[in-house]
């Protein structure tokens, strides 16, 4: 695993908290479902927004709808108004990328 930060200072409490969730509860699903030997978490900030992306090489097909994980962080991610993007084509790489208003 892998992981690099650019750019993010002290965030509001509850930001910080929801991107924690996020990261912590996508590397539970890359490690429970997706069969991948590699994941990388990049985080990068400024002064409007906090931009999340956790990339593994797993197997692919993703799928909202099997499961609670990745409602629970779209359903997160909402709370913020903020945007959940998920690429997992059938053979990997599944792509994640979370953007979360930081103003």
């Amino acid at each position: 695993m892998t992981a690099s930060v650019d750019g993010v200072g002290r965030l509001p409490a509850a930001v910080e908290a929801a991107a924690y969730f996020v990261v912590a509860e996508t590397l539970t699903n890359v490690a429970r479902h997706s069969g991948a030997t590699s994941a990388s978490v990049h985080v990068h900030g400024d002064e409007t927004a906090l931009t999340l992306t956790v990339t593994d090489d797993g197997r692919g097909g993703a799928d909202e709808s099997a499961g609670s994980g990745l409602a629970g962080i779209r359903r997160r991610v909402a709370a913020f108004d903020g945007v959940l993007s998920l690429t997992s084509p059938p053979g990997g790489p599944t792509v994640l990328t979370v953007e979360l208003p930081c103003a």
